[in-house]
């Protein structure tokens, strides 16, 4: 009896984390959508006109004129009913119902969260709320957890956003209604790794830091640091170099321009050519191409000579230079960005006017091309 109770708990184990691990990527055939799993199989055949990436655990989609929300299975979570609709955050979205935008929760139930004219959906978690021309914070619950006393809140990335005060100095709040960062730059970057570039005065540059501002010396302009990212890249003098955390410079301004650096390394650009150098600022491919993008952890990253192909760390083409792998007109519906290059062994391409997945061999995932294809995404 133990051991049957041992293996169905088991099952239920795996059957859980086959859930959670689930991946889905949103394909065109036909000239219509659907959903492909890590096999290039379709799981949700390609019968909607438009749709979304799944995003909150369901995909929005259109059938016939309405649209509705489905769930990995491709069974219907509510049926096509709204005239517009957004996508689901938190559980929660807002959709066009009798010309009016709404809240629902996923049971297509309204939510009496607010009586304004206008209303916003839900992304990292939050709302925003307005009174006049101030902003303010609506949690999933909708309770107001920031009054409408900010001049702006920009749109929130990994939990944090850029505000602005009355009086138009910058800062950083969390989806928690905290203040990271007080509001008191001329302008400031996303806040990533801890820290946020930032403008104090007037064309002064530094990093801010547990609320220090550390002044880069000689800076022009900074950009954000990438997640993971130790180094950012900062200008001075026109050249370009990277500065730490700390704000300050650990390769000095020596390129005409230059990438973040991932995985240990960062392209760069001597004002012919592109190559790429490691952490401590030495080439280690030389400047050969005419475009760059990250190394992924496969050891692999994009270069482009007349179309992209994939070199290992020593420089070397694994992967034949004939791919596109920029989203060109196809656009993402659900407003996130693509990356480019390898994410969790794939690497999104287009050949030929077809879009499909190569693997880290260079062969094509599932042998299989498509009229349109996005990133994978994973299904919470």
């Amino acid at each position: 009896m133990m051991k049957k109770a041992f293996l169905i708990t088991l099952t239920l184990v795996f059957g859980l984390q086959a859930v959670i691990s689930q991946e889905l990527a949103k394909t065109r055939e036909g000239g219509k959508f659907g959903y492909v799993n890590k096999k290039a199989e379709f799981v949700i055949s390609p019968k909607y006109k438009k749709a979304n990436n799944f995003a909150d655990g369901v995909a929005l989609v259109l059938e016939g004129k309405k649209w509705g929300y489905i769930n990995p299975d491709g069974q219907w979570l509510l049926e096509p009913q709204f005239s517009k609709a957004k996508d689901f955050n938190s559980g929660v979205a807002i959709v066009l119902k009798e010309k009016e935008w709404i809240y629902i929760d996923k049971k297509g139930k309204e939510l009496a969260y607010s009586d304004a004219e206008k209303i916003y959906p839900f992304k990292n978690g939050v709302a925003f709320v307005r009174s006049e021309d101030m902003v303010g914070l609506m949690n999933p619950e909708g309770q107001v957890i920031v009054k409408p006393a900010y001049k702006v809140i920009k749109g929130f990335q990994n939990g944090y956003a850029r505000f602005a005060n009355q009086s138009g100095q910058w800062g950083i709040i969390d989806n928690k209604g905290n203040v990271v960062i007080k509001p008191e730059y001329t302008s400031i970057g996303n806040y990533v790794n801890g820290v946020a570039r930032a403008e104090k005065g007037e064309d002064v540059y530094g990093i801010v830091k547990d609320n220090s501002f550390n002044k880069v010396d000689g800076a022009t302009k900074l950009w954000d640091f990438r997640s993971g990212g130790k180094y950012t890249i900062a200008r001075k003098d026109d050249k370009i170099g990277f500065i730490d955390k700390e704000g300050k410079w650990v390769i000095e301004p020596q390129f005409v321009k230059a990438k973040s650096f991932k995985n240990g390394y960062a392209g760069v650009y001597d004002g012919n050519k592109w190559g790429f150098i490691d952490t401590n600022g030495k080439v280690i491919i030389d400047y050969k191409y005419n475009d760059v993008d990250y190394f992924a952890e496969n050891g692999l990253a994009p270069v482009k000579i007349d179309d992209w192909g994939f070199v290992n760390i020593k420089g070397e083409l694994v992967i034949e230079a004939k791919y596109g792998i920029t989203s060109g007109s196809f656009g993402f519906l659900s407003g996130r960005v693509a990356e480019k290059g390898f994410v969790d062994g794939l690497a999104r391409v287009k050949y030929n006017k077809k879009w499909g997945f190569l693997k880290s061999d260079g062969k094509l995932l599932g042998d299989k091309w498509f009229e349109n294809a996005e990133p994978f995404m994973k299904i919470k």
